[in-house]
């Protein structure tokens, strides 16, 4: 189904994920440090990536972050850490999702689901209409997977996306925090608000709307996307 890399010095948790998601179907990868993990992300061409935080030679953040300088591929972090601020700050560095240890191969898989997804730009509810969402100067290429503002290019992450696609399909339009959450993260999430206080923030920087008038906030209702910036 999917070629998947999982970078954990744990020898034990990476034999577990390999018979769990080879018997799934998955074509699995592994590496044991960060160097190994960054090595294989650019010669494998994985899918998804599963990166664990504690490893030996570098801290799992510093991986994300330069795995995020040249490519988009989605990121699942694992840690035994579950405090926000930690989560906060994995997100902040380009991680798409965040799994607390310990946790079952049931949700490991559903995590995937939603990564692959959105790898392949299936976001919110596509009616199958249209290639292209424009909404005031930023044009989203469904396809390609690409966006421009005001003509020119914006990097985005995979989630980065699917944020930004979602919120541009419902345009005009209040998405609640719930809304987003569930359909750009899934079903299982709900009350990760501060996923998306990451990843507004994040998407501001790079659309160059800091007065927040084109991705607009509801306190404590969620976000909409506006054509102000026009």
């Amino acid at each position: 189904m999917a070629r998947i890399l999982a970078v954990d010095d744990d020898t034990a948790l990476l034999r577990v994920l390999r018979i769990g998601l080879v018997a799934l179907g998955h074509e699995v990868l592994t590496a044991s440090t960060g160097a190994q993990g960054i090595s294989q992300a650019a010669v494998g061409a994985p899918d998804v990536i599963v990166l664990d935080l504690g490893l030996p030679d570098m801290d799992g953040l510093e991986v994300c972050r330069r795995i995020r300088q040249w490519s988009a591929v989605p990121i699942i972090v694992l840690s035994a850490d579950g405090t926000e601020d930690r989560k906060i700050t994995a997100l902040d560095g380009g991680a798409d999702d965040y799994m607390t240890k310990p946790f079952g191969m049931g949700e490991l898989e559903a995590r995937l689901r939603v990564a692959l997804r959105h790898r392949a730009v299936e976001t919110g509810d596509d009616d199958g209409a249209s290639t292209t969402l424009v909404v005031g100067p930023l044009t989203l290429d469904l396809v390609h997977h690409e966006g421009r503002m005001n003509g020119t290019a914006v990097d985005l992450t995979s989630r980065e996306f699917a944020f930004l696609a979602y919120l541009a399909k419902h345009a005009g339009k209040v998405c609640t925090h719930q809304m987003i959450l569930e359909h750009v993260w899934g079903p299982r999430y709900g009350t990760e608000n501060h996923y998306l206080r990451v990843y507004a923030y994040r998407l501001r920087r790079k659309l160059g709307d800091t007065d927040g008038r084109f991705l607009r906030t509801l306190p404590g209702v969620g976000y909409e996307l506006t054509d102000e910036a026009a």
